[in-house]
Protein backbone atom coordinates (compact mmCIF):
# COMPACT_ATOMS: atom_id res chain seq x y z
CA UNK A 1 0.00 0.00 0.00
CA UNK A 2 2.83 1.98 0.55
CA UNK A 3 3.52 2.96 -3.34
CA UNK A 4 -0.20 4.33 -3.78
CA UNK A 5 1.13 8.15 -3.18
CA UNK A 6 3.69 7.80 -6.48
CA UNK A 7 1.08 5.52 -8.16
CA UNK A 8 -2.08 8.14 -8.05
CA UNK A 9 0.29 11.31 -9.29
CA UNK A 10 1.81 9.21 -12.00
CA UNK A 11 -1.62 7.97 -13.73
CA UNK A 12 -2.99 11.83 -13.29
CA UNK A 13 -0.21 12.95 -14.96
CA UNK A 14 -1.18 9.98 -17.75
CA UNK A 15 -4.91 11.88 -17.49
CA UNK A 16 -3.98 15.55 -17.53
CA UNK A 17 -1.48 15.04 -20.28
CA UNK A 18 -4.31 13.02 -22.61
CA UNK A 19 -6.88 16.01 -21.68
CA UNK A 20 -4.24 18.21 -23.32
CA UNK A 21 -3.72 16.05 -26.18
CA UNK A 22 -7.40 16.11 -26.99
CA UNK A 23 -7.55 19.60 -26.68
CA UNK A 24 -5.21 20.19 -29.41
CA UNK A 25 -1.90 20.60 -27.03
CA UNK A 26 -2.79 23.23 -24.94
CA UNK A 27 -5.58 23.98 -21.86
CA UNK A 28 -6.08 26.84 -20.15
CA UNK A 29 -4.59 27.25 -16.74
CA UNK A 30 -8.16 26.58 -15.14
CA UNK A 31 -8.77 23.09 -17.04
CA UNK A 32 -5.48 21.91 -15.53
CA UNK A 33 -6.30 23.26 -12.29
CA UNK A 34 -9.50 21.39 -12.05
CA UNK A 35 -8.08 18.23 -13.27
CA UNK A 36 -5.13 18.32 -10.90
CA UNK A 37 -7.70 19.14 -8.01
CA UNK A 38 -10.90 17.68 -8.62
CA UNK A 39 -10.28 14.41 -10.93
CA UNK A 40 -12.55 11.52 -9.53
CA UNK A 41 -10.07 9.37 -7.84
CA UNK A 42 -7.20 11.02 -8.51
CA UNK A 43 -6.80 14.44 -8.34
CA UNK A 44 -5.46 16.12 -5.57
CA UNK A 45 -9.00 16.42 -2.95
CA UNK A 46 -9.89 13.73 -4.17
CA UNK A 47 -7.14 10.97 -2.94
CA UNK A 48 -6.58 9.39 0.37
CA UNK A 49 -3.79 11.46 1.65
CA UNK A 50 -4.01 13.68 4.70
CA UNK A 51 -4.23 17.45 3.92
CA UNK A 52 -5.32 19.41 7.21
CA UNK A 53 -3.34 19.57 9.97
CA UNK A 54 -1.41 22.14 12.35
CA UNK A 55 1.92 20.45 11.85
CA UNK A 56 4.13 18.49 8.89
CA UNK A 57 3.92 15.65 11.00
CA UNK A 58 0.94 14.58 11.28
CA UNK A 59 1.54 13.92 7.20
CA UNK A 60 -0.68 17.16 6.07
CA UNK A 61 0.15 19.88 4.06
CA UNK A 62 -1.54 23.08 5.44
CA UNK A 63 -3.72 24.25 8.23
CA UNK A 64 -6.90 25.99 8.12
CA UNK A 65 -8.48 27.60 11.59
CA UNK A 66 -10.21 25.27 12.47
CA UNK A 67 -7.49 22.52 13.07
CA UNK A 68 -5.72 25.84 14.85
CA UNK A 69 -8.14 26.13 17.63
CA UNK A 70 -11.38 24.75 18.62
CA UNK A 71 -12.19 28.84 19.80
CA UNK A 72 -12.53 29.15 15.86
CA UNK A 73 -15.77 27.48 15.47
CA UNK A 74 -17.01 28.30 19.18
CA UNK A 75 -16.62 31.94 18.31
CA UNK A 76 -18.53 31.46 14.85
CA UNK A 77 -21.29 29.38 16.14
CA UNK A 78 -22.02 32.66 17.93
CA UNK A 79 -22.31 34.79 14.66
CA UNK A 80 -24.56 31.59 13.42
CA UNK A 81 -26.86 31.42 15.29
CA UNK A 82 -27.79 35.33 15.50
CA UNK A 83 -27.69 34.61 11.66
CA UNK A 84 -30.48 31.16 12.35
CA UNK A 85 -32.44 34.17 14.67
CA UNK A 86 -32.47 37.03 12.11
CA UNK A 87 -33.53 34.63 9.10
CA UNK A 88 -36.33 32.36 11.65
CA UNK A 89 -33.94 29.38 9.70
CA UNK A 90 -32.95 26.11 11.32
CA UNK A 91 -30.53 24.76 8.90
CA UNK A 92 -26.99 24.99 8.61
CA UNK A 93 -24.98 24.38 5.13
CA UNK A 94 -21.37 23.89 4.90
CA UNK A 95 -19.50 24.12 1.67
CA UNK A 96 -16.12 22.21 1.81
CA UNK A 97 -15.97 20.75 5.03
CA UNK A 98 -12.64 19.69 5.12
CA UNK A 99 -11.33 17.59 7.84
CA UNK A 100 -15.47 17.68 9.54
CA UNK A 101 -13.57 19.94 12.80
CA UNK A 102 -15.70 23.00 11.73
CA UNK A 103 -18.93 21.07 11.55
CA UNK A 104 -18.01 19.46 15.09
CA UNK A 105 -17.78 22.90 16.63
CA UNK A 106 -20.43 24.57 15.42
CA UNK A 107 -23.17 21.37 15.93
CA UNK A 108 -21.32 20.89 19.44
CA UNK A 109 -21.86 24.99 20.08
CA UNK A 110 -25.49 25.50 18.76
CA UNK A 111 -26.94 22.34 19.97
CA UNK A 112 -30.64 21.83 19.38
CA UNK A 113 -30.65 25.12 17.57
CA UNK A 114 -29.89 23.47 14.19
CA UNK A 115 -32.40 20.74 13.00
CA UNK A 116 -29.90 19.90 10.36
CA UNK A 117 -26.76 20.05 8.92
CA UNK A 118 -25.58 19.64 5.74
CA UNK A 119 -22.54 19.73 3.59
CA UNK A 120 -21.71 19.85 0.19
CA UNK A 121 -18.18 18.53 -0.54
CA UNK A 122 -17.15 16.64 -3.94
CA UNK A 123 -14.42 14.92 -2.22
CA UNK A 124 -15.48 10.99 -1.54
CA UNK A 125 -12.17 10.43 0.55
CA UNK A 126 -12.88 13.76 2.98
CA UNK A 127 -16.84 12.77 3.31
CA UNK A 128 -15.34 9.71 4.61
CA UNK A 129 -13.26 11.74 7.16
CA UNK A 130 -16.18 13.74 7.96
CA UNK A 131 -18.18 11.34 8.70
CA UNK A 132 -15.95 9.81 11.19
CA UNK A 133 -15.25 13.25 13.09
CA UNK A 134 -19.26 13.41 13.25
CA UNK A 135 -21.22 10.85 13.92
CA UNK A 136 -21.77 11.63 17.38
CA UNK A 137 -24.23 13.74 15.90
CA UNK A 138 -26.03 10.87 13.68
CA UNK A 139 -29.02 11.61 11.31
CA UNK A 140 -28.67 15.44 11.94
CA UNK A 141 -25.78 15.92 9.42
CA UNK A 142 -26.24 15.07 5.88
CA UNK A 143 -23.84 14.99 2.43
CA UNK A 144 -25.01 15.97 -0.54
CA UNK A 145 -22.75 16.74 -3.92
CA UNK A 146 -25.74 19.21 -5.51
CA UNK A 147 -27.92 21.65 -4.38
CA UNK A 148 -31.70 21.35 -3.91
CA UNK A 149 -33.75 24.16 -6.05
CA UNK A 150 -34.25 26.03 -2.89
CA UNK A 151 -31.92 26.25 0.31
CA UNK A 152 -32.98 28.01 3.50
CA UNK A 153 -30.37 28.77 6.27
CA UNK A 154 -27.15 29.76 7.05
CA UNK A 155 -24.49 28.83 4.76
CA UNK A 156 -20.44 28.21 5.97
CA UNK A 157 -17.68 28.27 3.51
CA UNK A 158 -14.43 28.27 5.20
CA UNK A 159 -11.24 28.18 3.06
CA UNK A 160 -13.64 27.40 0.07
CA UNK A 161 -13.09 29.71 -2.54
CA UNK A 162 -9.36 29.84 -2.88
CA UNK A 163 -9.63 26.36 -4.14
CA UNK A 164 -11.86 27.23 -7.41
CA UNK A 165 -9.45 27.24 -10.25
CA UNK A 166 -8.77 30.17 -11.67
CA UNK A 167 -7.76 31.92 -15.10
CA UNK A 168 -4.07 33.39 -15.51
CA UNK A 169 -3.79 36.40 -17.51
CA UNK A 170 0.01 37.64 -17.86
CA UNK A 171 0.69 40.74 -19.74
CA UNK A 172 4.03 40.89 -21.60
CA UNK A 173 5.32 44.10 -23.63
CA UNK A 174 1.86 45.54 -22.68
CA UNK A 175 0.26 42.67 -24.69
CA UNK A 176 -2.33 40.61 -22.74
CA UNK A 177 -2.06 36.39 -23.20
CA UNK A 178 -3.99 34.02 -20.96
CA UNK A 179 -1.70 31.49 -19.59
CA UNK A 180 -2.19 27.86 -20.32
CA UNK A 181 -0.62 24.50 -20.23
CA UNK A 182 1.23 22.14 -22.85
CA UNK A 183 3.01 19.08 -22.88
CA UNK A 184 6.70 19.02 -22.88
CA UNK A 185 8.95 17.82 -25.47
CA UNK A 186 8.57 14.17 -23.48
CA UNK A 187 4.58 14.37 -24.13
CA UNK A 188 3.88 13.39 -20.30
CA UNK A 189 5.43 16.37 -18.80
CA UNK A 190 3.85 19.93 -18.26
CA UNK A 191 5.05 23.72 -19.83
CA UNK A 192 3.45 27.17 -19.46
CA UNK A 193 2.26 28.68 -22.99
CA UNK A 194 0.71 31.68 -23.13
CA UNK A 195 -1.88 32.93 -26.15
CA UNK A 196 -2.84 36.26 -26.54
CA UNK A 197 -6.55 37.39 -25.74
CA UNK A 198 -8.84 39.45 -25.31
CA UNK A 199 -9.69 38.52 -21.30
CA UNK A 200 -8.47 41.11 -19.14
CA UNK A 201 -8.62 41.79 -15.23
CA UNK A 202 -11.49 43.94 -13.94
CA UNK A 203 -9.33 46.99 -13.66
CA UNK A 204 -6.58 48.51 -15.53
CA UNK A 205 -3.16 47.67 -14.49
CA UNK A 206 -1.23 51.03 -14.17
CA UNK A 207 2.39 50.89 -15.88
CA UNK A 208 3.94 49.32 -18.74
CA UNK A 209 5.95 46.42 -16.63
CA UNK A 210 5.20 42.38 -17.35
CA UNK A 211 2.32 41.64 -14.56
CA UNK A 212 1.13 37.68 -14.41
CA UNK A 213 -2.54 37.71 -11.87
CA UNK A 214 -5.46 35.82 -11.81
CA UNK A 215 -9.08 36.43 -12.83
CA UNK A 216 -11.79 33.83 -10.65
CA UNK A 217 -14.98 33.18 -12.99
CA UNK A 218 -15.58 30.11 -11.50
CA UNK A 219 -16.14 31.67 -7.93
CA UNK A 220 -17.95 34.30 -9.57
CA UNK A 221 -20.16 31.35 -10.94
CA UNK A 222 -20.79 29.56 -7.92
CA UNK A 223 -21.79 32.76 -5.88
CA UNK A 224 -24.61 33.24 -8.51
CA UNK A 225 -25.05 29.45 -8.50
CA UNK A 226 -25.63 30.26 -4.27
CA UNK A 227 -28.12 33.33 -5.07
CA UNK A 228 -30.03 31.20 -7.23
CA UNK A 229 -30.60 28.38 -4.90
CA UNK A 230 -30.73 30.59 -1.46
CA UNK A 231 -34.36 31.87 -1.14
CA UNK A 232 -34.07 32.84 2.82
CA UNK A 233 -30.32 32.87 5.31
CA UNK A 234 -27.53 34.10 4.94
CA UNK A 235 -23.93 32.78 3.61
CA UNK A 236 -20.80 33.54 5.68
CA UNK A 237 -17.05 33.13 3.40
CA UNK A 238 -14.34 33.48 5.13
CA UNK A 239 -11.17 33.27 2.84
CA UNK A 240 -7.59 34.36 2.68
CA UNK A 241 -7.75 37.55 -0.06
CA UNK A 242 -8.18 41.15 -0.85
CA UNK A 243 -11.07 43.72 -2.20
CA UNK A 244 -10.02 44.55 -6.13
CA UNK A 245 -7.90 47.43 -5.86
CA UNK A 246 -5.65 45.95 -3.75
CA UNK A 247 -5.54 42.64 -5.63
CA UNK A 248 -4.78 44.17 -8.82
CA UNK A 249 -1.97 46.56 -7.50
CA UNK A 250 0.86 47.48 -9.82
CA UNK A 251 3.87 45.88 -7.06
CA UNK A 252 1.29 42.32 -7.39
CA UNK A 253 3.11 41.36 -10.94
CA UNK A 254 3.48 38.08 -9.93
CA UNK A 255 -0.32 36.99 -8.97
CA UNK A 256 -1.17 34.90 -5.67
CA UNK A 257 -1.15 31.41 -7.08
CA UNK A 258 1.33 29.32 -4.77
CA UNK A 259 1.03 26.09 -4.15
CA UNK A 260 0.88 23.71 -0.13
CA UNK A 261 2.72 20.84 0.47
CA UNK A 262 3.72 19.33 4.20
CA UNK A 263 3.31 23.07 5.57
CA UNK A 264 5.54 24.03 2.73
CA UNK A 265 4.61 27.00 -0.07
CA UNK A 266 6.22 26.90 -3.47
CA UNK A 267 5.03 28.43 -6.88
CA UNK A 268 5.13 25.60 -9.33
CA UNK A 269 2.18 23.92 -9.87
CA UNK A 270 2.97 22.28 -13.07
CA UNK A 271 5.13 19.63 -11.01
CA UNK A 272 4.19 17.15 -7.99
CA UNK A 273 0.31 17.27 -9.90
CA UNK A 274 -1.70 15.57 -7.68
CA UNK A 275 0.67 15.72 -4.45
CA UNK A 276 -0.01 19.35 -3.19
CA UNK A 277 -3.10 21.95 -2.93
CA UNK A 278 -2.92 24.60 -5.43
CA UNK A 279 -4.53 27.70 -4.67
CA UNK A 280 -5.25 31.50 -5.43
CA UNK A 281 -5.95 34.63 -3.11
CA UNK A 282 -10.13 35.69 -3.49
CA UNK A 283 -10.74 38.92 -5.01
CA UNK A 284 -13.61 39.96 -2.53
CA UNK A 285 -14.78 42.60 -4.81
CA UNK A 286 -15.66 40.40 -7.59
CA UNK A 287 -17.33 37.46 -4.96
CA UNK A 288 -19.69 40.54 -3.73
CA UNK A 289 -20.66 41.72 -6.94
CA UNK A 290 -21.37 38.54 -8.74
CA UNK A 291 -23.50 37.43 -5.35
CA UNK A 292 -25.00 41.14 -5.80
CA UNK A 293 -26.21 41.27 -9.30
CA UNK A 294 -27.84 38.12 -8.68
CA UNK A 295 -30.07 39.16 -6.27
CA UNK A 296 -28.50 38.38 -2.67
CA UNK A 297 -27.62 41.24 -0.24
CA UNK A 298 -24.18 42.03 0.71
CA UNK A 299 -24.50 42.38 4.89
CA UNK A 300 -20.85 43.07 5.43
CA UNK A 301 -17.02 42.38 4.40
CA UNK A 302 -14.24 42.96 6.87
CA UNK A 303 -11.06 41.36 8.06
CA UNK A 304 -10.99 38.00 10.00
CA UNK A 305 -9.79 39.56 13.13
CA UNK A 306 -12.72 42.54 13.27
CA UNK A 307 -15.15 39.65 12.64
CA UNK A 308 -14.48 37.47 15.66
CA UNK A 309 -13.38 39.85 17.88
CA UNK A 310 -17.04 41.66 17.13
CA UNK A 311 -18.15 38.17 17.95
CA UNK A 312 -16.72 37.61 21.21
CA UNK A 313 -13.10 36.28 20.57
CA UNK A 314 -11.35 37.66 23.96
CA UNK A 315 -13.77 36.57 25.84
CA UNK A 316 -13.36 33.41 24.86
CA UNK A 317 -9.45 33.66 24.94
CA UNK A 318 -9.75 33.98 28.83
CA UNK A 319 -11.13 30.40 29.56
CA UNK A 320 -8.01 29.29 28.01
CA UNK A 321 -4.72 28.46 29.59
CA UNK A 322 -1.29 30.08 28.03
CA UNK A 323 -0.86 27.38 25.39
CA UNK A 324 -4.02 27.29 24.12
CA UNK A 325 -4.58 30.67 24.21
CA UNK A 326 -1.02 31.64 22.21
CA UNK A 327 -2.47 29.24 19.84
CA UNK A 328 -6.08 30.69 19.52
CA UNK A 329 -4.41 34.30 19.01
CA UNK A 330 -3.40 33.23 15.30
CA UNK A 331 -6.75 33.97 14.56
CA UNK A 332 -6.73 37.70 15.13
CA UNK A 333 -3.06 38.11 14.89
CA UNK A 334 -1.95 40.72 11.57
CA UNK A 335 0.97 39.00 11.04
CA UNK A 336 -0.81 35.42 10.82
CA UNK A 337 -4.62 35.30 10.00
CA UNK A 338 -6.10 38.36 11.28
CA UNK A 339 -5.13 40.75 8.53
CA UNK A 340 -4.94 38.65 5.16
CA UNK A 341 -8.02 36.72 5.94
CA UNK A 342 -11.09 38.31 5.28
CA UNK A 343 -15.17 37.38 5.93
CA UNK A 344 -17.78 38.10 2.87
CA UNK A 345 -21.08 37.74 4.16
CA UNK A 346 -24.20 37.67 1.83
CA UNK A 347 -27.79 37.39 2.53
CA UNK A 348 -31.73 36.50 1.14
CA UNK A 349 -34.47 38.07 2.52
CA UNK A 350 -35.16 41.04 4.62
CA UNK A 351 -31.46 42.76 4.92
CA UNK A 352 -29.88 42.98 8.61
CA UNK A 353 -26.61 43.83 10.46
CA UNK A 354 -24.31 40.25 11.57
CA UNK A 355 -22.58 41.12 15.38
CA UNK A 356 -19.65 40.09 12.88
CA UNK A 357 -19.19 43.11 11.05
CA UNK A 358 -20.33 45.96 14.02
CA UNK A 359 -16.82 47.34 14.05
CA UNK A 360 -14.29 47.52 11.08
CA UNK A 361 -17.31 46.88 8.29
CA UNK A 362 -15.35 47.04 5.23
CA UNK A 363 -17.94 47.34 2.74
CA UNK A 364 -17.13 50.58 1.48
CA UNK A 365 -14.37 49.13 0.40
CA UNK A 366 -15.19 46.51 -2.16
Amino acid sequence: MTSKPTILPSTLQTHVAKAIAEAGGWIGFDRFMALALYTPGLGYYAGDLPKFGAMPASGSDFVTAPELSPVFGRVLARQVHEALDATATDEVWEFGAGSGALAAQLLGALGDRVRRYTIVDLSGSLRARQQATLAAWGDRVHWVDRLPDQMQGVVVGNEVLDAMPVQLLQRRAGLWHERGVALDESGNGFVWQDRPTPLRPPVEIDGPHDYLTEIHPQGEAFMRTLAQHLVRGAAFLIDYGFGEDEYYHPQRHMGTLVCHRGHQVDSDPLADVGLKDITAHVNFTAMALAAQDAGLQVLGYTTQAHFLINCGLLSELERLTQAQRAQAAKLMMEHEMGELFKVLAVGAGEPWRPMGFAQGDRSHRL
